[in-house]
């Protein structure tokens, strides 16, 4: 591991690397050089290969990288060589899709709990999914040693949810309802907003439309 602390922009880019090596697994790739993979990825083989070297880097001069190790060497980096107990609180749409993801299971996160504070959701399982009342989730992670703990509630009670989650000793929080948490610093938030994501696509969906209109108007 690296001996500094690697940025979170670096960060953020491991698992679009690891998503990668593991479809060149299923391919039955052995090896890439930085610059194949930066055709794949987009990212220059230049900034591939320092974001390697934050963690003592992979590869060998003349022959690339050997897509399993490497792939194997970035799941441990991210914690994806162990399983984590998850709940999800929330048993809307969203909650729904998140638990039916197949993806999730492959990677290790098992979800064995999913909880909501609408009566009407924990009256009867949903499609097989076992939903729980909310006064019930303080003990459930107690009891099953939940890790991670999913927020999919509306903004009105996702602060409750959160503190819940903190007493009962959940170290993870991935929140997707639309409020700034707060948690203690050794819980470790990450905050999804969908609505921000799409306004930034509307960004650059304006801003492509503006410059081939100023390239139109250059012409005539």
């Amino acid at each position: 591991m690296a001996k500094n602390e690697v940025s979170i922009t670096v960060i953020r880019r491991l698992p679009i690397y690891y998503r990668y090596l593991g479809e060149l697994l299923d391919k039955g790739v052995n090896r890439i050089s930085s610059q194949e993979l930066s055709n794949l990825t987009g990212y220059t083989a230049s900034q591939i290969r320092q974001d390697l070297n934050n963690f003592g880097g992979f590869g060998q001069q003349g022959y690339g990288y050997n897509v399993e190790e490497l792939y194997n060497e970035l799941g441990k980096i991210l914690g994806l060589d162990r399983e984590y107990n998850v709940v999800i609180t929330g048993a809307g749409n969203l909650g729904h899709a998140i638990y039916y993801y197949r993806g999730f299971k492959r990677a290790g996160f098992n979800i064995i709990g999913v909880f909501d504070i609408n009566p009407d959701n924990t009256r009867h399982a949903k499609r097989n999914m076992d939903v729980r009342p909310l006064d019930e989730l303080e003990d459930f992670i107690k009891e099953n040693k939940v890790e991670i703990g999913i927020i999919t509630t509306s903004k009105e009670i996702a602060q409750e949810v959160a503190d819940i989650y903190v007493r009962a000793g959940v170290k993870a929080i991935w929140n997707f309802a639309t409020i700034d948490l707060i948690v203690p610093e050794d819980v470790t938030l990450e905050s999804v907003r969908l609505s921000e994501s799409l306004f930034t696509l509307s960004y650059f969906l304006k801003r492509n439309e503006g410059l081939k209109k100023e390239a139109e108007e250059k012409k005539n």
